[in-house]
């Protein structure tokens, strides 16, 4: 993995084709949520199948909780397909087999010369493509729970959400007042709060 992709970087911002074939970027997928970004061998891998079953569940958590998930592998548009669809899932799934991604972040799997994937990794973003966590998952057993999933959320909410913990006195005499903006959706959060200029 590049040196500089680590936590308080920003991610690249990839363009790459869904499995739709509709050209996306991470940054549009993201909006100004917390986002799971998950980079795998594809749908031929035992493992990335079974976790991506694992995540299944997980989405349905993170849509309520207004978070995002993103896979990209380096299968053709057919296989992205039928790995998304043979899998369950719902969220969108990236197209990568120029290899773009595995090149530019340096996460070719050498051992591994037939099917030349990327090492899988899970990247766990905060608003504005910022790295919050890295898991290597080369082998099964590196690539976050579940539960360790639902912690990164947790944390990268509290960091981002103003509204967090609506109890706050400040808080309840906004919404009084009749001032919205600190509530999501009405408002910005605290990243974008952060990169505006003075």
């Amino acid at each position: 993995m590049r040196s500089d992709i680590v936590p308080g970087s920003a991610f690249p911002d990839y363009e790459l084709s869904d499995h739709t074939g509709t050209r996306r970027t991470l940054s549009g997928l993201q909006g100004e949520d917390p986002m799971v970004l998950v980079l795998g061998r594809g749908g031929y891998c035992p493992k990335d199948r079974r976790q991506a079953e694992g995540l299944v569940q997980l989405h349905r958590e993170m849509e309520v909780g207004y978070c995002r998930l993103v896979t990209i592998t380096t299968d053709n548009i057919l296989e992205t397909n039928e790995y998304r669809t043979g899998v369950g899932a719902h969220w969108p799934f990236l197209s990568d087999p120029r290899r773009i991604v595995q090149k530019d972040l340096d996460i070719a799997e050498y051992t591994d010369p037939t099917h030349n994937p990327m090492i899988p990794h899970v990247i766990v973003l905060e608003p504005g493509l910022i790295i919050h966590k890295v898991y290597n998952g080369y082998w099964f057993f590196g690539r976050p729970t579940m539960e360790e999933l639902r912690q990164d959320m947790r944390a990268v909410s509290m960091k981002c959400r103003t509204d967090w913990d609506i109890t706050t006195p400040e808080l309840r005499a906004a919404w009084q007042a009749g001032r919205k903006e600190p509530f999501y959706p009405y408002g910005k959060t605290r990243a974008q709060t952060l990169r505006e200029p003075e």
